[in-house]
């Protein structure tokens, strides 16, 4: 990488360059990581009690969340949630970035890709309250729904994860769909004219000629979308139900409304173990490294 940089930007940028990438990474990614470990080990005390007999290291907190039934479901409830949202990601975008990729003229995917890009230009709150008015009991969505003689009452969309679902599809539909169109961009079409004029169908010359090519592709759009899914707050805050809390709002009000760093801390750093765990699953599913990923 320094060879690289050095040859187009001469020794001393690319010294400043990977300086400041190493300053980044310890500054904002390591260190904020390890002092939040520190603080999940540790009780949470008066400023008087710091450094007492009582500061030292204990799974207290930890087990605070497996003693916990309710905090416990909603834990386990979020990581699946986020999987779900994951899987129907995927099958929303894969279908599109194929199409962007491979069948669109460049006029034309360069218009769908200016449809997804234009509604991003917004805040992300803005975004989601946008659903919100959409899935209302009494929204557009709902009235256009009896206007067409398909349901009789309004559904109420927002109770539940149901709208939850949709607007976190939604949010991170780029983050899905840019990947698997890089992916499936950079494969011969030769390849699938010739699966094709052999006999092999649609669904056969994806599985057996796309998806291999675009499987960093898939796999960093996975990655990416459940990391967002996971860590997603404003979304279940406002298109979800008291009964279908995140984990992330428990984090929140841990940190935000009890006070407790510490605690806070533990389940941040759970959460933070399971999207680790995630990602190397995901890795080992396409049989992709972190080389194939960065691309």
């Amino acid at each position: 990488m320094f060879d690289q940089l050095r040859n187009r930007f001469g020794s001393g940028l690319a010294v400043g360059i990977i300086l400041m990438i190493v300053i980044w990474l310890i500054g904002m990614v390591i260190l904020p990581q390890v002092l939040m470990i520190d603080y999940s080990f540790r009780p949470n005390l008066l400023p008087a009690e710091l450094g007492g007999p009582k500061d030292h290291y204990s799974l207290i907190n930890y087990q605070t969340l497996f003693n916990n039934k309710i905090h416990l479901s909603i834990f386990f409830k979020t990581i699946w949630s986020s999987v779900s949202v994951t899987m129907l990601t995927l099958l929303v975008c894969y279908p599109l970035a194929f199409y962007l990729a491979k069948v669109a003229t460049p006029r034309q995917a360069a218009m769908c890709m200016l449809l997804l890009i234009i509604p991003f230009w917004i805040n992300e709150i803005l975004r989601t309250f946008s659903w919100y008015i959409i899935l209302a009991y009494k929204g557009p969505l709902n009235a256009l729904l009896q206007a067409l003689g398909l349901i009789e009452r309004p559904i109420r969309f927002l109770n539940g994860n149901g709208g939850v679902m949709i607007g976190m599809v939604y949010a991170y539909i780029l983050f899905m769909v840019f990947p698997i169109y890089n992916g499936i961009e950079s494969l011969d079409s030769n390849q699938i004219k010739a699966a094709r004029n052999l006999g092999a169908g649609w669904i056969r010359t994806h599985w057996r000629v796309v998806i291999p090519h675009a499987k960093p592709g898939i796999a960093t759009g996975c990655i990416m979308t459940f990391m967002l899914a996971a860590g997603s707050y404003a979304v279940p805050a406002l298109l979800g139900s008291p009964g279908s809390r995140w984990f992330t709002q428990i984090i929140y009000n841990w940190f935000f409304e009890g006070g407790n760093w510490n605690q806070g801390a533990a389940y941040a750093f759970l959460l933070l173990l399971i999207c680790i765990g995630f990602i190397a699953l995901v890795m080992r599913i396409f049989k992709v490294g972190l080389g194939d990923i960065a691309r």
